[in-house]
């Protein structure tokens, strides 16, 4: 790679850690504290923002796009230039999110410490399951390759648990707040939503990847996400 790729690559990582720690804090610090919202017109609002990322981020993974993005971005850089449009849009979705304002719930004192459980599993189980698939390939600094050290489909650790334990562990941090404000809610559900609509489409990309081997990794591990659930 020139130097020019390189600083690329290595920024696209740095922006894709940015966005990662932006949606923390807001998740975390801002929506922690209910605030005059906008309701209903407020969800359909952040329903659209986000659908923009998600458009973006089923389709670019899709190997008819890829195809196309190929004729004028280098094979190597295509992950890369992935990476840079998911980390932006996501920090525009959080930039632009309107308020919804209200609390879902609030369970505080002793009892608050199921949900904290249940969020510290789900940072335990994708903490587990990006390790087993390479931190820098999240991302882009590292080519795509879903893929085992002995080139084989990924099936070790949470992976033997269910096929998308990143999906899992991100549904039981984002539902697992003990306050649940009408915004967190929000973000939550949206992004449920999101993730379970698009594993179809993406395990079709890697059927098309892998072939067999992934054909018998879905009938070894039954569950997309959420074990005995779906």
């Amino acid at each position: 790679m020139t130097r020019f790729e390189n600083l690329l690559v290595w920024g696209g990582g740095a922006v894709f850690v940015l966005s990662l720690a932006a949606c923390a804090y807001v998740y975390l610090i801002v929506w922690a504290t209910p605030a005059a919202g906008g309701g209903w017109a407020a969800v359909a609002t952040d329903v659209t923002a986000f659908a923009f990322f998600a458009l973006h981020h089923s389709l670019l993974a899709r190997e008819p796009i890829k195809r196309f993005v190929s004729r004028v971005v280098p094979e190597a850089l295509l992950r890369t230039v992935y990476v840079w449009t998911a980390s932006l849009l996501l920090l525009l979705v959080l930039a632009i999110w309107q308020r919804v304002g209200g609390d879902v719930y609030h369970i505080s004192g002793w009892r608050a410490a199921g949900p904290a459980a249940v969020q510290f599993g789900g940072l335990w189980i994708t903490a587990l399951s990006v390790a087993r698939i390479d931190p820098l390939e999240l991302a882009g600094i590292r080519p795509e390759q879903h893929t085992a050290p002995d080139g084989t489909v990924q099936t070790a650790g949470p992976y033997r648990w269910v096929r998308h334990p990143i999906y899992l562990g991100w549904i039981l941090m984002v539902f697992g707040a003990a306050h649940m404000t009408a915004d967190r809610f929000t973000f939550a559900a949206i992004t449920t939503a999101y993730v379970v609509l698009a594993v179809p489409w993406e395990e079709r990309s890697l059927l098309r990847s892998f072939g067999p081997s992934y054909a018998r990794y879905q009938r070894t591990v039954r569950w997309r996400i959420v074990p005995f659930v779906y």
